[in-house]
């Protein structure tokens, strides 16, 4: 098994982002802990790379349940001793149809800010002495272009959709520049990655702006592989700087 280490959040999905992250890291020699609310669809989606020839384990982890990240962390130790590279891939968008933020409901601005960014600080927060026991630990957490429109400010032209979500993914971003200036004085790194439209959802139909996970996966992989002298505390999409 490799010494090599990565843990991704919201990996249960066979068509999802989170394990064709994996698989992309389990493929350049990582064992991988493939994480989702359900343990059994973790441990599914594992077993599907194990038979691939793939080093993965399956790992229940909920970004909503912050008092079970102990549970998390002790696993992790004890199974591997450090944590190479952490990917807070899992989110959730409760307000897809919501036109603007006068609309927004508050709950889902809510649900939005404890999963997105509370849960993914409280993870770093409980694995960080795992980070900082690996030699060269990236943390990547995969933002969204529709922080965009929060960004923009007054300038952008249209309402904000999906206010909650984006809201939460612009405070996302925020958060990762405020974690890499903590691990300044530390080989961590720390980015957020922009994967794009992903087409994660087949069985809805395909856009045509969308691509497979698999190619937005290799940008997400690519942020948590940076050399010791690369980025941090940057949005990246397809590995340029965002501004």
């Amino acid at each position: 098994m490799t010494d090599r280490t990565a843990l991704i959040t919201g990996a249960g999905r066979s068509a999802g982002l989170g394990i064709a992250v994996a698989r992309a890291l389990a493929a350049q020699g990582h064992h991988v802990i493939v994480t989702a609310r359900d343990g059994g669809q973790a441990e599914e989606q594992a077993a599907v790379l194990r038979s691939e020839g793939l080093s993965a384990e399956g790992l229940r982890l909920d970004l909503a349940d912050t008092d079970d990240f102990a549970r998390v962390a002790a696993h992790v130790r004890d199974g591997h001793g450090r944590l190479d590279v952490l990917v807070n891939n899992a989110s959730c968008m409760p307000d897809f149809d919501t036109p603007s933020m006068l609309d927004a409901d508050i709950d889902y601005v809510r649900t939005a800010l404890d999963v997105n960014v509370v849960g993914v600080w409280a993870l770093v927060q409980a694995l960080s002495p795992l980070l900082r026991a690996a030699p060269a630990a990236r943390v990547v957490n995969v933002s969204s272009g529709a922080y965009q429109q929060i960004a923009a400010g007054a300038d952008y032209p249209r309402q904000v959709g999906a206010p909650a979500y984006s809201f939460s993914k612009y405070a996302l971003n925020a958060l990762t520049a405020s974690l890499a200036a903590t691990f300044r004085d530390t080989d961590v790194l720390v980015n957020a990655v922009d994967p794009g439209r992903v087409d994660t959802h087949p069985e809805l139909g395909v856009d045509e702006e969308d691509r497979p996970a698999s190619e937005s996966a290799v940008w997400v992989a690519w942020a948590a592989t940076l050399p010791a002298d690369g980025p941090t505390g940057g949005v990246f999409f397809d590995g340029e700087r965002l501004a």
